[in-house]
């Protein structure tokens, strides 16, 4: 089940507020914990009634295993080092299980021409996240930041929160402990966050999903049959399609944050606007870029280290773990190495220059921004040898037929999303927003907004977000 959807939209979403609005204080994180939990079920339903239930199971007995290891860490301080690696090395067991056996097996085999059996092991939805929130919380536990929870239910809630258990924001435990015990509900609250949810929901599903077709086109037309032009606009159309799904996706779980009392911190700050890449990741996925730095960055040391080599050695186990974190595959550590080069190469040679003089800090993130999203985005090294070449003229094929022209034919079709895409990249949306928000002609443009958006997903135009499967 995913925000998007009708399902969710109109029976989960409107079911579980009813149970959530008329419950009391004291029972309102029990409903967002078995809410939650049904939510998270919902997901395995085409694997089987038995695989629903076990990978249910697991989760929950995550839940209960990082809260135990609280009160472990908490209550035998003498012992809390013991308890903190035993929490960290069973998250992360789990984390590596599911997320990269297959592809630790098969590079094993390629390397030893082994014939080790590599099963397809479906990953758990949400993993990557909900680990990191449970090991963040394990730690700050450990380093006295926090007190540790003391109510299961609370612990649950704060972990399974379906606004964000899928695909974050990663929420530390700090950010919401204070709201988990004591929050307020006004209708203002409830209104905000369903404009907020609206407004997600468009980007996703009337921008991300829209223009993310002509990338779904390349694919099936093969790199090797488009022309130069068409390989630009497919690429610049995935690297929009990237940010307004995920952006959609962080707006509707920030909506559903509020409605329900808590605040939920923002995930992006206009990335697209950055004249370097440094600026770009900290202003992309945000929430994960501070647990970077939070929990490996800051304790290897820094930028406070005493020699240049070791303040690279730093940024290179960051950039590294960060490529490995969003996926099983060597596009995406080579994707993280790149992002580490080229942040190096800002830091200590041209990011001042950047800074200084703006238009070359622009023009080159214009070209820097979709040629690394490239590297994400294809994960056979083979394809993007091919379309690295169309987008470069490297060489070409004497035996393809391809016609120079596509590209104005897609412009024709795609380029009104393309301009959109430009438009809402800049801060003058949330401008006109501001000023407008209170207004009748708002609420009826989000209507029509929400409406849209329904009967493209009635339509079947819609599709599932894209950092699911990180």
């Amino acid at each position: 089940m995913v925000f998007s959807s009708l399902e969710f939209i109109f029976l989960f979403l409107p079911a579980f507020l009813l149970l959530y609005g008329t419950a009391s204080k004291k029972y309102k994180n029990s409903v967002i914990f078995l809410g939650s939990i049904f939510f998270y079920s919902m997901g395995f339903r085409g694997e089987g009634l038995e695989n629903q239930l076990i990978k249910t199971s697991l989760f929950l007995l995550t839940i209960l295993f990082n809260f135990i290891i609280g009160e472990f860490i908490q209550n035998f301080r003498k012992a809390s080092k013991f308890w903190l690696i035993l929490g960290i090395i069973y998250n992360f067991s789990l984390l590596i299980f599911f997320k990269y056996t297959g592809f630790l097996l098969e590079n094993i085999n390629n390397l030893f021409g082994a014939d080790l059996l590599v099963k397809n092991i479906i990953l758990p939805i949400g993993i990557s996240f909900y680990t990191f929130q449970n090991v963040s919380y394990i730690i700050d536990v450990y380093r006295k930041d926090v007190e540790n929870e003391k109510s299961f239910i609370n612990y649950g809630a704060y972990i399974s929160m379906f606004p964000q258990l899928i695909a974050g924001p990663i929420v530390t435990y700090s950010t919401v402990a204070k709201e988990l015990k004591s929050r307020t509900h006004t209708i203002s609250k409830v209104e905000n966050g369903l404009k907020t949810f609206t407004i997600g929901l468009g980007y996703k599903v009337l921008l991300a999903n829209q223009i993310g077709g002509l990338w779904s086109e390349l694919s099936m037309i093969g790199y090797e049959s488009i022309s130069s032009g068409l390989a630009w606009m497919g690429i610049i159309a995935y690297s929009f399609q990237l940010y307004f799904d995920f952006m959609g996706y962080s707006f509707m779980a920030m909506g559903l944050g509020e409605v329900m009392g808590f605040n939920i911190p923002k995930n992006f700050d206009y990335p697209y606007l950055s004249v370097t890449m440094s600026e770009f990741w900290r202003r992309w996925h945000i929430t994960l870029g501070s647990w970077f730095r939070e929990y490996i960055y800051f304790p290897l040391g820094g930028s406070r280290c005493d020699s240049k080599a070791k303040i690279v050695r730093n940024f290179f186990v960051v950039w590294l773990f960060t490529g490995v974190w969003h996926g099983a595959s060597w596009n995406f550590i080579l994707w993280g190495l790149v992002l580490f080069a080229l942040i190096m190469i800002e830091r200590f040679f041209i990011g001042k220059f950047l800074n200084e003089f703006k238009l070359i800090g622009h023009l080159y993130m214009f070209l820097a921004i979709p040629l690394t999203w490239l590297l994400f985005a294809i994960e056979d090294f083979g394809d993007l040898g091919v379309y690295f070449n169309k987008l470069f003229c490297i060489s070409t094929e004497s035996d393809v037929i391809i016609n120079e022209n596509d590209y104005v034919k897609y412009w024709g079709i795609y380029g009104k999303y393309f301009i959109a895409g430009v438009i809402f990249s800049t801060r003058l949306p949330e401008m006109i927003y501001k000023k407008i928000k209170n207004s009748p002609f708002c609420a009826i443009l989000l209507l029509a907004v929400f409406w849209a958006a329904v009967y493209c997903m009635y339509m079947g135009m819609d599709d599932v977000f894209m950092y699911f499967r990180f």
